[in-house]
């Protein structure tokens, strides 16, 4: 059996709790949805021992950095802020940042979540890059760091094997994008439907995915016609077939569905679809014919429509804005 990927997630005093336990829950997920152990993850600390965060939580490291060492696959660097009356302030730590600056040469990636780009900064390792962080701190690591190239938009930012996060909640959205790139994003998927959210992508796509974007139904078959609708995209999802499905008249059915969602099914079908053939041209290099086909838009025709009634563009424009190669550069 595979050794398990090694993740070392850095922890230090009033570091945000999210940034850790987010991304460790997202990789503990991926192990229970395949079955098997994909992540081994560590928190390694100044000291080791307790750490305190700024929620006022306690972690318990299971290294100090010295016990490190230099088999990490990915290095997950959090980050900490200090309030000021002038707004938030990301604090940097010079001894988190040598640590950084010894160890991420030697990992096999390196992501930060939220304010933590700053020591990614401060160590050097976004010099030359594209980069982002929290939009609240963006204006101080672009003053700080004029080699950086900070863009406070995206959800996240890949350059090469380095990866930066947004806000802290974007940690989720980060975190699931790397186990994309370990995995598949059929697992990916997997994880981010067990946490009950979209799997973001970057470039400033929207936070949502469609079904997220409306509030739960009052009526639990409604939500459960959603889920069926998501995952059989290239089925009959016509409002006669939906309406068979669930043992309504069609007329009844419209009627309810637009009450439960604020929108007709033909409509929601329609922006679901679209939103899996935006994923898969952000994520592939599909022919748009595929695109059409995997999203259950039938022909490149119905996408292109689709397209421009949805978003005011078109799939190969779309593709172009948004579809990012390893290096953080469009191909």
């Amino acid at each position: 059996m595979p050794t398990p990927h090694r993740v070392v997630i850095a922890v230090f005093p009033d570091v945000d709790l999210l940034d850790v336990t987010g991304p460790a829950e997202v990789f503990a997920l991926a192990s229970r949805e395949a079955g098997r152990r994909l992540y081994d993850v560590r928190l390694a600390g100044p000291d080791g021992g307790q750490v305190t965060t700024s929620a006022g939580v306690r972690l318990v490291t299971d290294l100090s950095f010295e016990e490190v060492g230099a088999a990490v696959d990915t290095l997950v660097v959090p980050g900490a802020v200090e309030l000021t009356p002038e707004g938030p302030v990301a604090r940097v730590d010079e001894e988190v940042v040598r640590w950084i600056g010894a160890t991420a040469p030697h990992a096999g990636r390196v992501a930060s979540v939220c304010v933590g780009a700053h020591l990614l900064a401060a160590a050097g390792l976004l010099d030359g890059r594209k980069a982002t962080t929290h939009w609240s701190t963006a204006g101080q690591l672009s003053a700080e760091h004029p080699r950086v190239e900070v863009d406070p938009d995206p959800i996240f930012v890949r350059s090469g094997r380095v990866w930066t996060g947004a806000g802290i909640s974007a940690c989720m959205d980060l975190t699931l994008a790397l186990v994309a790139e370990d995995h598949g994003e059929e697992l990916a998927l997997a994880v981010a439907r067990q946490l009950v959210m979209y799997l973001k992508r970057q470039g400033g796509q929207s936070q949502f995915s469609v079904p997220l974007s409306r509030p739960a139904a009052s009526r639990r078959d409604i939500d459960a016609l959603r889920a069926h609708i998501g995952e059989h995209l290239r089925a009959d999802l016509s409002a006669a077939a939906l309406a068979a499905r669930m043992s309504l008249s069609e007329r009844h059915f419209a009627r309810t569905f637009r009450k439960e969602l604020g929108t007709s099914p033909a409509a929601y079908v329609e922006a679901v679809r679209v939103e899996a053939a935006r994923r898969l041209l952000e994520t592939t290099d599909q022919s748009l014919e595929q695109v059409a086909e995997a999203a259950g838009l039938g022909s490149v025709e119905t996408l292109h429509r689709a397209f421009r009634k949805q978003i005011a563009t078109t799939p190969a424009a779309y593709r172009r804005r948004f579809r990012t190669a390893p290096d953080g550069h469009a191909p």
